[in-house]
């Protein structure tokens, strides 16, 4: 199996920041606007976007939400291997608000689906957005695209991308991991 590091640490700071500033000319104040992590890989980058507004560009009073999509997913009981439930945290109504679903790869848009049949047990909102640090563009099952994209990945279907963490695996890195 190959690995070949795709984005280092610095392009992903680079990046990170680039985004957060497309969100700060799109929702300004961010009074109507709230950043929905999918779980469970979206929250790290969730974090990351609130921080970076937050010290960086001192925008305060950022609501940040944690959805957990696994009992809405269409493969939901179809493999072998049991999905293991994250816990939703939304202290925050959404009813009428911008919400930007914020996940690390887009990759066949199953997983955003799923994230917007979750979000209507929690209201209706004015308008849904996606931003994503990964957009594996040629490999979509669903009409599904990004708002805000960190990278495009041309990958084919034997490819995996993997996004790494320092929170989780100890480090900031994007990989294509290939057969």
């Amino acid at each position: 199996m190959s690995q070949k590091l795709l984005l280092s640490a610095k392009e992903i700071d680079i990046i990170l920041h680039r985004l957060a500033c497309q969100l700060i000319e799109n929702h300004t104040h961010f009074r109507d606007t709230v950043l929905i992590g999918v779980q469970p890989r979206g929250t790290y980058l969730a974090d990351r976007i609130q921080q970076i507004l937050t010290k960086k560009y001192n925008v305060q009073d950022i609501k940040l939400g944690y959805l957990d999509i696994t009992f809405y997913r269409d493969d939901f009981r179809r493999g072998e291997k049991t999905l293991e439930a994250n816990k939703t945290h939304i202290d925050f109504v959404i009813e009428d608000k911008r919400v930007v679903f914020i996940d690390d790869v887009l990759y066949t848009g199953r997983s955003i689906r799923a994230a917007l049949t979750a979000m209507q047990s929690f209201g209706r909102p004015q308008e849904i957005e996606l931003l994503t640090l990964i957009d594996r563009r040629f490999s979509r099952h669903l009409p599904i695209q990004p708002n805000y994209r960190g990278r495009q990945v041309d990958a084919i279907n034997q490819e995996k991308v993997k996004v790494h963490w320092l929170e989780n695996e100890g480090e900031d890195a994007v990989y294509l991991i290939g057969q």
